[in-house]
């Protein structure tokens, strides 16, 4: 019995120093971070737009579902904003880096088109991208020179259908990858606006180096800054739960990105105008209105003109999602 006894006390012991290392190393950490970024999320924000935002738009403006009407209604809701650029889904490239271009987008040209007799001060980039490895297997391999070569071809391809930019969207980068950057010098040759949708930046630690590719380093978000005219951070799917920290969370990547963004190079602020619950992205958590807060809260009293916000994405975006984008960000106080 006094066996059992000290058996079970030795056990104890042992769960009770567990639990204390789990408080010490995980929960209070984390719970560091959380009252960090409420604190972030403090403030009263004054900043407006700059008019160099931008929206994502659905492949529909590209494969003949949509109309005149269509177009002249997008023009319209625009004139109330600061968007400046398009990003017009015209892909997806093939893993090769091909791009069946007449059979994928018939309609690019007409919307192109459209869309500069509508809203001329509007550009409009052609978005390629495509699955990436090693993320994704199988996927694109941008460490081959010739699958590389194709992607500029492509590039080279929907230019000449009249867009005025490509914005790239590789997913997932991973964070110090050499071929990504290839693909972004190789594009520069082709002297056409340059755009990339980028991933979040390290929040905290070193979660770049985790093999999930969700987040770059710093360093290596600068390499990428450096090398185009527009970097749209992808500021959502952050798992945060409550409004105001992932407010906070926008806050932050907003500071992390301004410090090492070239002040020629446009920064953007992803806005989530779209509604998923699921444990990397809760809808209720991840709003439109915090997200536009977070960045203006971020930029704080900077007289930075580059710098934007990007809508993502047009088909799923509410008018509850526009108000919030017009109102928090366009309009005078």
């Amino acid at each position: 019995m006094r066996r059992r006894w000290r058996s079970w006390s030795r056990l104890r012991r042992v769960l009770i120093s567990a639990a204390l290392a789990v408080v010490v190393l995980v929960i209070a950490p984390l719970g560091t971070y959380a009252a960090s970024l409420r604190l972030q999320y403090s403030g009263d924000p004054t900043a407006r737009t700059r008019n160099h935002d931008a929206l994502w738009l659905g492949h529909a403006w590209v494969d003949g579902r949509k109309t005149a009407a269509d177009v002249t209604a997008l023009a319209q809701r625009l004139q109330s904003t600061g968007i400046r650029d398009l990003y017009v889904h015209t892909g997806p490239l093939e893993h090769d880096g091909s791009l069946p271009l007449a059979k994928v987008s018939p309609k690019a040209r007409w919307f192109v088109d459209a869309m500069h007799a509508a809203a001329p001060a509007v550009r409009v980039q052609a978005w390629l991208g495509d699955v990436v490895q090693p993320g994704k297997n199988p996927g694109m391999d941008l460490d081959d020179p010739a699958v590389r070569e194709r992607v500029v071809a492509s590039a080279k391809a929907v230019l000449a259908q009249g867009f005025q930019g490509i914005h790239y969207d590789f997913e997932p980068v991973r964070s110090g990858s050499k071929g990504y950057l290839a693909v972004l010098d190789e594009t520069r040759a082709l002297h056409t606006t340059l755009s990339v949708a980028a991933a979040q930046i390290d929040p905290l630690w070193y979660l770049h180096a985790i093999p999930i590719d969700k987040w770059w380093s710093q360093e290596y978000f600068a390499q990428v800054a450096s090398r185009v005219d527009q970097i749209a951070i992808m500021s959502y799917d952050t798992a945060m739960p409550l409004e105001s920290l992932y407010g906070g969370y926008v806050a932050k990547q907003t500071k992390l990105a301004l410090e090492v963004t070239p002040p020629n190079t446009v920064l953007l602020m992803g806005l989530p105008a779209y509604w998923e619950s699921n444990p990397s992205h809760w809808g209720h958590a991840e709003t439109v209105p915090a997200a536009v807060r977070g960045a203006r809260l971020g930029l704080g009293d900077s007289t930075r003109q580059n710098f934007g916000l990007a809508l993502y994405v047009d088909f799923a975006a509410t008018e509850a999602n526009w108000t919030a984008y017009r109102d928090g960000w366009c309009l005078a106080p």
